[in-house]
């Protein structure tokens, strides 16, 4: 059996993998959806990661296609209190931004979704400078009193923010952050690490990465001359042409093939073993995804290893 990972100061006890839920009602319809979501929580799965925008860039989506398809799955297997939800505010097209009437509205708007009473982690997630931290923060600890939601999050939010955010919520009693969701992995490292990362090493929150894989590329599916078919290829491929993105690939192919692990598992394994990092966020369009993914509760890299990647990735 996994261990499950204690969420920064929070009571959350999540599994070393989140489940992403972007692809829901995008890349994945309701059917696929479901047998990921099976699958996934089969294996011992409990955290799974969406926002209330996912996904209104597709032509005809309006946002909360996620959410819902999300809330229909735990309708249909009757397992609330099982999983670990978590869900986003601010990018919704009908609630935009982080205003603390919007807060509460996206909010309720989210829970009807989701078909459930509680959210269990509540992220904002893209920071909006110009709303005070005091209006965010005041906002997120009404719907904590309320028992909508358990635990607050952040994410896209600078370390000068996050810090105003923290001091606000000790001072005046409030809830205070537990957890962080930064743009991170082994191709994307000052996304995360210095000034944002000491100070969630300093707070007590645990970090849960986005991006893991890079939109791909770390699966190691990315290759010269290689075509690949995925909404995302554009992005993934351009690692392909740094320096760094060739030089990762190549100490991943060798630390995968000493494991006989695949690519994504390793460098999932990285991040796992990073300083404050609680789960990685990953997702599957497909079950026959899911393994590689769910591999990082089961690999441990050595400390030679960690650091050979650490090295290549600089």
């Amino acid at each position: 059996m996994t261990s499950l990972r204690k969420l920064g100061s929070s009571d959350l006890e999540v599994f070393p993998l989140a489940l992403g839920g972007n692809v829901f009602g995008w890349t994945a319809d309701q059917d696929r959806s479901f047998a990921v979501l099976d699958a996934y929580t089969a294996a011992g799965g409990n955290f799974v990661d969406t926002a209330d925008s996912y996904s209104a860039w597709v032509d005809g989506n309006s946002g909360g296609e996620s959410e819902t398809v999300l809330g229909r799955w735990l309708a249909a297997r009757g397992n609330r209190d099982d999983v670990v939800l978590a869900t986003k505010v601010s990018q919704h097209p009908e609630y935009p931004g982080l205003s603390a009437a919007n807060i509460k509205a996206a909010a309720d708007a989210s829970l009807r979704r989701l078909g459930t009473d509680h959210i269990d982690l509540y992220y904002t997630h893209f920071d909006k400078p110009e709303v005070p931290v005091e209006e965010i923060i005041g906002a997120l600890d009404e719907l904590v009193k309320a028992g909508k939601v358990r635990h607050i999050a952040a994410s896209n939010i600078s370390a000068e923010r996050l810090a105003a955010s923290l001091e606000f919520s000790d001072r005046e009693g409030l809830a205070r952050y537990v957890a962080l969701q930064p743009h991170y992995n082994l191709v994307s490292r000052d996304t995360y690490e210095g000034g944002l990362r000491g100070l969630a090493e300093r707070s007590g929150l645990a970090a849960v990465p986005y991006y893991a894989l890079a939109a791909g590329f770390l699966t190691g599916k990315y290759r010269p001359g290689a075509s690949v078919d995925s909404p995302r290829a554009g992005g993934a491929a351009k690692h392909l042409e740094t320096e760094r993105g060739r030089r990762v690939l190549a100490v991943l192919d060798e630390i995968a093939e000493a494991h006989d692990a695949p690519v994504a598992t390793v460098a999932l394994a990285w991040l796992a073993a990073q300083p404050t990092v609680a789960a990685p966020i990953a997702s599957a369009r497909t079950v026959e995804q899911l393994p590689a993914l769910l591999g990082v509760a089961e690999l441990s890299l050595t400390d030679d290893e960690v650091a050979r990647l650490t090295r290549a990735s600089a």
